[in-house]
């Protein structure tokens, strides 16, 4: 049986005489109705709306007008079919406030669906809502972003807007709200400085967001918003809108889109910039979404016997690949940096995405202003999507200045993250030192066996904890039975010190800084908020863990050695040393970088045994980084007791 048969059975696909004998699967599709307008979606004035659909397989369209997010319908008007399978209605007068859908028979089906381009939406994004752009302004609202002189020289601090305020502790007037993180002056216990103030005091220059568009999920009812739910927001529903639930009054339109610009206003008035996680890998449903409703069969992938492709492991994937659905992410993607001012993007799961759309995107983010940084998950997946195609690590060479994940270097420093049990370089693991070299030199090719996928350091991500997967601490507790809390300390530090002294980009986890810990969770993706939550209690105990993060961030963004910005001043400045096992050594030399410091050498130390290892003579030493670690310091010898980094320097 083929795969348009096959499908037959559980879908309408429409009749071939609407679109001249060209099945939705047949890459002819694409040739014919392929539009490159930008007018898809609501455009809205005092004085008129037009609406525009691109349906091609449908014989007939409508917009359903509805008088709330969940009453009558109060018209049914039909639109116009236009140019290359686009549908158009101008309504005159002023449609503010407008709750709509569109209706399409596709074959002898009648679907509805939200507009797949509409920026705002009633509760529960089941309806989407015109408004006047001019409504959704915050009081303050700038175009101007924070510097970024090169991704290299960023600092990521990946957060989850519910985890920062939630915490009864938090002091926040807004828990678990968008203007939770816009909030000035509030604090903690024993005083600290909680939510956006301490974010600032750390030093990190972004702060990456942990999905913020309107997602779908039955464990966050934003009509039930007094109900502990949560959930981290990968169930993509509308992708043009922020998340309801964030907003203090998700009932109404405007206000959810306000919120989120205002706490973006208050992180760059701290000279910080945003990243933003998008999933356009996958969507929550495949049979219910959007996409598949208005264009059945289009937008996803699916395998030779008609079942959805699902390297996602989400139940399918998003077919990045054909011209519209490359079209539609790529004007998504336009639109929140322009429209929201996103400094960033965070994409997942991107080996399942195509290259010409990643590079589309570059592009495009490049003519709004080249400093916006991508970032990715470019892991190999199961999918249809042919290989050569996928956007992952071993294509690196053809994603010039997308950043990611080295999920090598992080199993390197801490652990197999899928074998519990099995130790890392921190914590005493065997034979790493090699694997975490790699991440080092920023994953790119050094010398030997010293290298990785990336061709310039700004496309490695170098990290040991992010919101997937258990945290740096309770994979440390897995991994290190019958060791005590405080040598798990010292291995904790020495993980966070490797990545912000690698070169490459570095990035941390919320909570990194005083040891997170998710009690054992290892994907706490919808479990209950007090797992989730920031826990402020555990930060005012372990204020020496947060200043020692806080110098790490210093001491990185005063020597532009560790921010090296090509592979070839790598290979030229960072000379490995001689160190025993359980140990790396490293030097940056020759005002690298234009480095303060004509030489720095830096010491990765596991072992919790003193240890002696001999200096290169290139001048004085003297300790600048981790002296509770230096035993002794001589011209061509430096003795060491215990676990973590030591950073010596020889000025000018």
């Amino acid at each position: 049986m083929s795969v348009q048969k096959e499908m037959d059975i559980v879908a309408d696909y429409g009749d071939l005489a609407v679109t001249n004998g060209i099945s939705v699967f047949d890459p002819k599709f694409d040739e014919m109705f392929y539009y490159d307008g930008d007018d898809l979606g609501v455009t809205y004035t005092p004085e008129q709306t037009t609406f525009g659909l691109w349906a091609p397989t449908a014989s007939e369209a409508s917009v359903m007008i509805y008088d709330s997010w969940d009453g009558a319908l109060i018209e049914r008007k039909p639109m116009v079919r236009d140019v290359r399978g686009t549908w158009v209605l101008t309504v005159n007068g002023n449609c503010n406030h407008w709750y709509y859908t569109y209706g399409v028979q596709v074959g002898s089906q009648w679907n509805e669906a939200v507009d797949p381009y509409a920026k705002a939406v009633g509760v529960n994004g089941d309806r989407g809502v015109v408004l006047d752009p001019g409504s959704t302004q915050p009081r303050r609202w700038t175009e101007d972003r924070p510097p970024l002189a090169a991704p290299v020289d960023a600092v990521i601090y990946e957060l989850h807007v519910k985890d920062l305020s939630i915490h009864p502790q938090s002091g926040s007037s807004y828990p678990g709200k968008y203007l939770g993180l816009a909030e000035r002056g509030t604090t903690g216990p024993d005083g600290i400085p909680t939510g956006l103030d301490y974010i600032s005091g750390l030093g990190v220059t972004h702060v990456q967001l942990l999905p913020v568009y309107d997602y779908a999920t039955e464990s966050v009812d934003e009509t039930k918003p007094e109900l502990p739910q949560y959930n981290w927001g990968y169930d993509p529903k509308n992708y043009n809108v922020p998340e309801g639930s964030y907003a203090t009054d998700p009932y109404s339109p405007d206000l959810r889109i306000r919120e989120l610009k205002q706490m973006i206003q208050a992180l760059h008035d701290r000279e910080i910039r945003v990243i933003m996680d998008v999933v356009y890998n996958h969507v929550y449903d495949g049979y219910l979404v959007n996409f598949s409703k208005l264009v059945p069969g289009y937008y996803l992938r699916y395998k030779e016997d008609g079942t959805f492709s699902n390297g996602s492991f989400c139940g399918n994937e998003c077919a990045s690949e054909r011209k519209m659905m490359s079209k539609f992410i790529v004007d998504s993607v336009v639109y929140w940096a322009q429209e929201y001012h996103m400094d960033g993007f965070r994409f997942d799961l991107m080996g399942l995405m195509d290259i010409a759309t990643m590079n589309e995107i570059r592009r495009r983010l490049d003519e709004i202003d080249p400093s916006i940084m991508m970032i990715g998950e470019g892991w190999g997946m199961d999918t249809v999507l042919p290989e050569a195609q996928r956007a992952n690590q071993s294509h690196a060479a053809l994603l010039p200045r997308i950043g990611q994940f080295n999920d090598g270097f992080r199993d390197a420093v801490k652990g197999d993250i899928f074998v519990y049990g099995l130790e890392g370089f921190v914590s005493l693991g065997r034979g790493f030192e090699e694997k975490v070299k790699r991440g080092i030199v920023g994953g790119i090719k050094y010398e030997g066996a010293i290298l990785q996928y990336a061709i310039e350091p700004d496309q490695t991500v170098n990290y040991v904890e992010c919101h997937d997967n258990h945290t740096l601490w309770d994979k440390l507790v897995l991994s290190t039975d019958g060791y005590t809390d405080e040598e798990r300390r010292s291995m904790h530090r020495l993980a966070s010190a490797i990545v912000l002294t690698s070169q490459g980009i570095p990035f941390i986890h919320a909570g990194q800084e005083f040891m997170r810990t998710k009690q054992g969770v290892e994907n706490s993706y919808k479990s209950p908020i007090e797992i989730n939550r920031m826990d402020w209690q555990r930060c005012a105990e372990r204020q020496s863990d947060v200043l020692y993060m806080c110098s790490l961030i210093k001491l990185r963004q005063s020597h532009p050695a560790f921010r090296l910005r090509t592979a070839r001043e790598i290979r030229r400045h960072l000379h490995f040393e001689q160190a025993p096992e359980h140990a790396i050594a490293y030097t940056l030399r020759n005002h690298a970088g234009g480095d303060p410091d004509r030489h720095l050498y830096v010491l990765y130390n596991a072992n919790p045994e003193p240890a002696t290892l001999e200096l290169p003579e290139l001048g004085d030493w003297e300790v600048h980084f981790g002296n509770e670690l230096v035993i002794s310091l001589k011209q061509r010898r430096i003795q060491v007791h215990g676990a973590g980094m030591v950073v010596l320097a020889v000025h000018d």
